[in-house]
């Protein structure tokens, strides 16, 4: 568990004056859980295997890195306001200021970098709000590691990016979630996820005809229910749920993984009212899982939207806050959002992505 996962130091590693003016900027997109979420964290995982169905948006998580000459490592998260610098003379202390930025760093000093310093400054960008249920923090860390991977032209693909980005988390930081956020990171696109034992991971990238997706895209309402919330409480009850042997949670999470499998199939055939009845029924099924993954706000918006003409809804993410999915017949659509602003509720459009995370020169 402790070898590095970057396989072996580069002789040929650039020298901190030939990385002066190198700026490396890395974008990953953010997603949407639209089946199987929760069947991806362990130990469900383990035990029984787990399927996710999600599917990339228009929103992303930005990095860039711009080498320093002053040794020091000059760390910034522009949606957070937060800022922080270090001496470049070893591995960054975790004190729970920008935690996520510091870990990239130190696994870099200790796979692939080992005593050289690097000076630089590294700067994120998020266009989802911490907290989202849309990814968020697993895709600043890849999009953190595809920055690296650029400027240190490491020979990383996908499957090596999303596992080490799951790594840092849950193993360098112990953080407790799931296995797909990272995953749909790195690939992009719609992708069905198949989860094992012993971290292992298929990524099945489907192929939806277009118009399939365009009908999709106006059917789609993201709804803000102005609550940002930390996932990981949430899933580490969901994890001694399993742990404990509970019927309830454990038999939930079988429905969910079911509706994966129903999901990718109505995808795949076009069949958009098989896939309102199957995000309804993934929601009510979630609901079992933990206890505070559903919220009175949550159960407003729901009620709100469902009653002005919705055919589904579901929270992406772990719950507990964060944006809420609907689907939306768009003859529906007009009312549905003039009833949830009237609420307050926020509410977004989006369009899907096929494009995982990249990274290029500035």
């Amino acid at each position: 568990m402790n070898a590095p996962l970057v396989s072996r130091k580069w002789s040929h590693l650039p020298t901190e004056g030939s990385l002066r003016g190198a700026t490396i900027r890395a974008r990953a997109p953010l997603r949407l859980g639209l089946a199987g979420g929760g069947t991806d964290v362990s130990p469900y995982t383990d035990l029984h295997g787990g399927a996710v169905m999600n599917a990339t948006i228009d929103r992303y998580v930005y990095a860039t890195i711009e080498p320093l000459a002053n040794g020091m490592v000059e760390l910034e998260s522009h949606d957070l306001g937060l800022a922080a610098s270090y001496p470049a003379d070893g591995p960054l202390p975790f004190d729970g200021r920008l935690d996520l930025l510091k870990a990239v760093y130190n696994r870099m000093l200790r796979d692939v970098l080992g005593s050289q310093p690097l000076p630089l400054r590294l700067t994120t960008y998020s266009e989802a709000p911490a907290g989202s249920g849309l990814g968020s923090s697993s895709t600043l860390v890849v999009a953190v590691l595809q920055a690296f991977t650029e400027l240190l032209a490491l020979p990383l693909g996908e499957y090596d990016v999303a596992h080490l980005a799951y790594v840092i988390e849950r193993q360098d930081l112990g953080l407790h979630g799931g296995r797909q956020d990272q995953y749909a990171a790195t690939f992009g696109g719609f992708n069905f996820m198949e989860f094992r034992a012993d971290d292992a991971v298929i990524v099945n990238p489907l192929r939806i005809k277009q118009h399939v997706i365009n009908e999709l895209e106006a059917q789609t309402v993201l709804c803000f229910t102005g609550v940002s919330r930390e996932s990981a409480g949430i899933i580490a009850e969901q994890s001694r749920n399993v742990q404990q042997g509970s019927v309830k949670s454990i038999e939930a999470m079988h429905r969910l993984k079911a509706a994966a499998v129903a999901m990718k199939e109505a995808l795949l055939k076009g069949d958009l009212a098989r896939l309102a009845e199957t995000l309804s029924a993934g929601w009510t099924s979630k609901r079992d899982m933990a206890q505070g993954i559903s919220t009175g706000p949550i159960e407003h918006a729901l009620e709100t939207a469902m009653a002005a003409g919705a055919s589904a809804g579901k929270v992406s993410g772990a719950g507990g806050g964060g944006f809420i999915m609907f689907l939306v017949p768009l003859e529906r659509k007009r009312g549905v959002l003039a009833a949830l602003q009237e609420k307050g509720y926020r509410t977004e459009a989006v369009r899907y992505t096929a494009e995982g995370a990249t990274a290029w020169r500035i």
